[in-house]
């Protein structure tokens, strides 16, 4: 058997429906398509939705989700704290030496060793950085967030709050 003895088998292939040739026959003059209209022409837009807001503009075009109420810190390190001149690390004094920016809330971290003692007062402490400062004789606070930061305050429910 060669490659030109090959056939589709009776009946797979049917000839193509010929249309618009004279009104004699069933599908001539508007060839199916009706009178007028949308459907009797071909020239819609692709993605036209008969008016409706198209699938495109519909939707969202910025990517990910935003969490309104995520809360982001300014991260210092110990070894970064070693080299701080001063015996209190606020996030103030902090701000002043052009380690964090002002205003931000202050993560501490525990990359690195604290040879000294230090007093340090943040927003958040990370265990392996609570137990260096500690272990080297310095104390540590962790302050509140400020209003605005973080997670709106709890509210009652609508009979508590008469």
């Amino acid at each position: 058997m060669k490659l030109h003895d090959l056939h589709s088998p009776a009946g797979a292939n049917r000839a193509r429906r010929r249309v618009g040739r004279g009104t004699g026959g069933r599908r001539g003059k508007t060839a199916g398509r009706g009178m007028k209209g949308t459907g009797a022409r071909d020239n819609i837009k692709p993605g036209f939705e008969g008016g409706q807001l198209p699938l495109a503009q519909r939707v969202p075009k910025l990517k990910g989700f935003h969490n309104p109420f995520r809360v982001s810190y300014a991260v210092v390190n110990l070894d970064t704290l070693d080299q701080f001149a001063g015996d209190e690390a606020t996030p103030d004094s902090l701000a002043a030496a052009g380690l964090v920016k002002k205003g931000s809330l202050v993560k501490v971290l525990g990359r690195g060793e604290l040879h000294r003692q230090l007093s340090v007062k943040a927003h958040a402490v990370s265990t392996v950085a609570r137990g260096r400062i500690e272990a080297g004789g310095g104390t540590v606070e962790v302050l509140p967030p400020p209003f605005g930061h973080g997670r709106p305050p709890a509210q009652g429910n609508a009979l508590t709050n008469r």
